[in-house]
């Protein structure tokens, strides 16, 4: 991996899969902190990917490794402004569009590790590289 972030998010898959130790994405988290790219996931990521039996512990430690941000109602209303020009509507791109306005705002260039890239491509445009995890 070549190109340089200064800002990785991650939404819900790329979340659980650090949280669960795939090896893909930690060899892509160590390349990315190599680079010195910041970490961030939204709270509302947090309440998606803990469930049962998810090893709380290993969540914790993660989280202690990344900044996470709120959502406000700043970011909800541009958020509603995202799914709008995009077409879309409903529960289903709700967390996407929150995690691409997210995305959208920190500092460059960014990347998102997620596995709805068709849904944040209509969201995010161009604007942020999307890595398929």
């Amino acid at each position: 991996m070549t190109e340089r972030f200064e800002t990785v998010v991650l939404d819900s898959q790329g979340l659980s899969a650090w949280i669960t130790q795939d090896r893909g994405v930690l060899a892509m988290i160590q390349v990315f902190h190599a680079m010195g790219a910041d970490f961030v996931v939204g709270a509302n990521t947090i309440v998606e990917v803990a469930h049962a039996r998810v090893n709380e512990a290993r969540l914790n430690w993660t989280l202690s490794r990344v900044r996470v941000e709120a959502v406000t109602d700043q970011a909800a209303r541009a958020s509603v402004k995202l799914l709008r020009n995009a077409g879309l509507h409903g529960h289903k791109y709700a967390i996407d569009a929150t995690v691409a306005e997210m995305a959208l705002r920190q500092p460059g260039p960014v990347a998102v590790l997620t596995s709805d890239v068709d849904d944040l491509a209509k969201l995010c445009g161009d604007r942020v590289r999307l890595i398929a995890v």
